[in-house]
């Protein structure tokens, strides 16, 4: 996920765009439970616009960013700092920052609310195919518990769905497809309220050395024989788990 303002609420998983007066040089290292949630407040939701600041929505996703911030980076430099869930480090936030008080005595309705819009953000993506139509490309997220799954991410707002499956797809496998995506070729689909496109794209070669440029997303980059995987009609396949294969791969039929 990337590229979008950071103000968008379907935002990009990047660092924030730190100003002057944000403490750019502010080390980790040592620093308080304190000062950190108070260095998150200041990257993450003291500069916002007004407009942004009174959407709970907006809000959250850029409490999301802070909590992905944290992990990744924060805890990198400073161990002691505790590995947080996102519900927890959310309430956390709420009430360390001034601006979010008003939120922060009834945090789980706001949080709830938060996770329901979330998971109604559209989703684009890419199945990646060999040449012979009978391989595609997996990733599997960076928890053990993980399961392998297309190529994909949330939309950025007013951003074209396959020009964000294009971005998904370079950031989780460092593969571009600029050039070869056919907007006429896509599954698109409606899952639990989530509109999801994925967009057929064969012809990738084999010996593509992927790698992925997120940082603490994608464990594992691999080729799956697309028979070996679950379907509709055939549940049994390769060993692990898979997440919203099934309903796509009966769709890839090879050009007659």
């Amino acid at each position: 996920m990337s590229s979008s303002s950071q103000s968008s609420p379907e935002m990009a998983h990047t660092l924030p765009n730190m100003g002057p007066d944000i403490m750019p040089d502010f080390s980790y290292k040592d620093a308080t439970h304190d000062e950190v949630l108070e260095d998150l407040s200041s990257r993450f939701i003291l500069n916002l616009p007004d407009e942004e600041l009174a959407s709970l929505e907006r809000i959250s996703f850029q409490v999301e960013q802070a909590h992905w911030y944290y992990e990744d980076f924060i805890r990198e430099q400073n161990h002691k700092l505790p590995s947080l869930p996102l519900k927890r480090f959310s309430a956390m936030l709420f009430k360390a920052c001034p601006l979010l008080h008003h939120w922060s005595d009834d945090h789980e309705q706001a949080f709830n609310h938060f996770m329901t819009y979330k998971t109604r953000v559209p989703v684009c993506g890419a199945i990646m195919l060999n040449d012979a139509w009978e391989k595609c490309v997996l990733v599997k997220g960076w928890k053990a518990s993980s399961g392998w799954g297309f190529p994909k991410g949330k939309i950025n707002e007013q951003e074209a769905p396959a020009a964000c499956a294009a971005r998904e797809v370079l950031e989780e496998t460092g593969f571009n497809l600029n050039g070869r995506i056919n907007p006429d070729h896509v599954i698109e689909m409606t899952i639990k309220e989530q509109r999801i496109f994925l967009y057929i794209v064969p012809n990738i070669p084999e010996d593509y050395q992927f790698k992925t440029k997120t940082r603490k997303e994608i464990s594992k980059i691999e080729w799956f024989k697309l028979s070996d995987l679950p379907t509709w009609k055939k549940h049994q396949g390769s060993p692990g788990k898979f997440y919203l294969i099934s309903p796509f791969i009966v769709s890839v039929q090879p050009p007659s």
